[in-house]
């Protein structure tokens, strides 16, 4: 079922709830990765439900169904950056969830967080936070340049020296469909994500001590699903994050191609339904 609903600014979002809010035994918010839509996750999404979770998953503004029409051709003007998404977008998001499920205080049914790629690395910036009951990260890690996997390493440096510095003031966001580059995406994401890969501690670099403290203080269970032929995370990557989260302690576990006879995971793979059979089922069963 599609639904609107509003960020805590007032900026309409759009998102997707799938299962049933009567019997569903807990919540599931899905975070996405950047510069991806929230109907990629659907197969997972509708799967999920089956499992007994209400599931939701939606657009952050700018982005897939919550980009406005006024904005269909360009984004120029519209003023986000990550923390917009993370603090308005994605909170309101669980707002919602939470309005769904329903429940007096202190009865609510849990709610549980999977982020991917950048979907995971917010989850401490939420004013709302303490709502998440366990989180599973999937494909997430620092984006610092060099620590990335080594085939995205060699070209990832002509993105951040060159490509952004000249698109961002020449058409005022980030034109990643015209370039074949991540997709579209608004100045201040860009420019932000930009600060934050050129750094080795990645957004604490901007954020310094007080915003590691804040991330150090979540701690829910937490679940890291990482892949050893990511073609951006690298296993440093991945361990640098999850450091950040230091009161969740997170379980991190690898898995390779070969592990569920596959020749291909990479970034994106999990949420393809052919491991559905394979992956899928280590988070229903990691979450109950």
């Amino acid at each position: 079922m599609s639904l609107v609903f509003h960020a805590r600014d007032g900026f309409e979002l759009h998102g997707h709830c799938y299962g049933d809010p009567l019997t569903a035994k807990a919540g599931l918010l899905i975070a996405p990765a950047m510069g991806v839509e929230q109907r990629f996750y659907a197969d997972f999404a509708h799967w999920m439900a089956a499992q007994g979770w209400l599931v939701l998953s939606f657009d952050y503004r700018g982005m897939g169904a919550s980009r406005p029409a006024a904005l269909k051709q360009s984004l120029k003007g519209l003023d986000a950056d990550i923390r917009t998404w993370a603090e308005l977008d994605a909170a309101a998001a669980l707002d919602e969830l939470s309005r769904r499920l329903g429940g007096e205080p202190g009865e609510q049914r849990p709610i549980h967080w999977l982020g991917h790629s950048l979907g995971g690395q917010i989850l401490g910036l939420l004013p709302n936070r303490e709502r998440v009951s366990r989180a599973i990260t999937v494909g997430c890690g620092s984006g610092y340049w060099r620590e990335n996997a080594a085939a995205l390493r060699r070209s990832v440096w002509w993105l951040w020296y060159v490509v952004v510095p000249l698109a961002l003031p020449l058409f005022g966001y980030f034109p990643g469909r015209r370039l074949r580059k991540v997709g579209d995406l608004p100045r201040g994401v860009m420019a932000q994500w930009r600060r934050w890969c050129l750094q080795p501690d990645y957004m604490m670099g901007e954020g310094g001590a007080a915003l590691r403290a804040h991330y150090a203080a979540f701690d829910a269970p937490m679940l890291s699903l990482a892949f050893t032929d990511d073609e951006f995370m690298s296993r440093r990557n991945v361990e640098s994050l999850h450091s950040f989260y230091a009161g969740a302690q997170p379980v991190i576990r690898h898995f390779s191609p070969r592990d569920v006879g596959e020749k291909r995971i990479g970034h994106f793979g999990f949420f393809r339904s052919k491991f559905q059979t394979s992956l899928w089922p280590q988070v229903p069963q990691w979450l109950a």
